[in-house]
């Protein structure tokens, strides 16, 4: 492949790219706007809308990694910028990759924001099922696999060497 052919592929990926994350950035906020309105129907319709959205920037990253292996770099952010030296050097493609860059993390930000909605949501429940139930929320603590793991609450025992 000529670097022409190699730059106009990564622009058409980078145009793919933007556009899909600029569909994910409006679903996350319409999911959020159902999440406070807790409309539980229209939320598994978006969830799965939000799923097709995100295979089709899988499929796009899968696509640039192809790229950037058959051309014998790595698949990784400095293989990619080896590749855009190589195929644009003018760096004519260098601001839509920035522009992606910054709707990603855009889209990151609104899926945490929903994430803690989410989550804040989920204790609350908890709470409310165990003031119904009688019976204390389990305790969240660290484990020795190096993981969060549950365990109910009870007695803090201490020791000494």
């Amino acid at each position: 492949m000529d670097p022409n052919a190699c730059r106009e592929t990564l622009a058409t990926l980078l145009a793919q790219e933007a556009t899909a994350l600029d569909e994910l950035a409006v679903l996350l906020e319409r999911e959020h706007g159902l999440l406070v309105a807790n409309d539980v129907a229209a939320l598994e319709v978006a969830m799965a809308e939000r799923q097709i959205c995100v295979g089709s920037l899988v499929r796009v990253e899968e696509e640039r990694r192809s790229l950037c292996r058959m051309l014998g770099h790595s698949t990784d952010l400095p293989g990619l910028e080896r590749l855009l030296a190589w195929c644009d050097p003018d760096g004519s493609l260098k601001s839509r990759w920035a522009d992606c860059a910054s709707r990603g993390t855009r889209c990151r930000n609104l899926n945490d924001r929903n994430g803690a909605l989410v989550h804040a949501r989920l204790k609350r429940v908890e709470t409310l099922l165990g003031t119904l139930t009688g019976r204390p929320a389990e305790g969240v603590t660290y484990g020795p696999a190096g993981a969060y793991a549950t365990r109910p609450a009870g007695r803090v025992l201490t020791t000494e060497a």
